[in-house]
């Protein structure tokens, strides 16, 4: 029964994987909405670097981290995927002859 789903090995890979998953959606979904929103405007990072406003407040920097944003959420729905495919199918039942 080596490798199946129930064998604790595989547990701490899955439990990683969606972990994994988690986080290049958080971070995917935040990368794609915030800088399109008001409150990209006002943050600690503008007061910290003012020569910098012009670069974060233009339309073309907040389109790439929204890229990014995609690219994060791609790789989460990959890993989904991947997970979903190396599933061991368990057998609905067994022919005995």
């Amino acid at each position: 029964m080596s490798g199946s789903l129930g064998t604790p090995s595989n547990w701490p890979r899955k439990l990683w994987s969606i972990v994994f998953i988690v986080f290049c959606l958080e971070i995917g979904l935040f990368l794609l909405i915030y800088p399109w929103t008001d409150f990209w405007g006002d943050n600690l990072f503008l007061s910290m670097a003012p020569r910098w406003t012009a670069l974060w407040l233009n339309g073309y920097f907040r389109g790439v981290l929204s890229g990014l944003g995609v690219l994060n959420v791609y790789i989460a729905f990959s890993e989904i995927l991947r997970l979903r495919r190396f599933a061991v199918p368990t057998p609905s039942h067994t022919h005995t002859v």
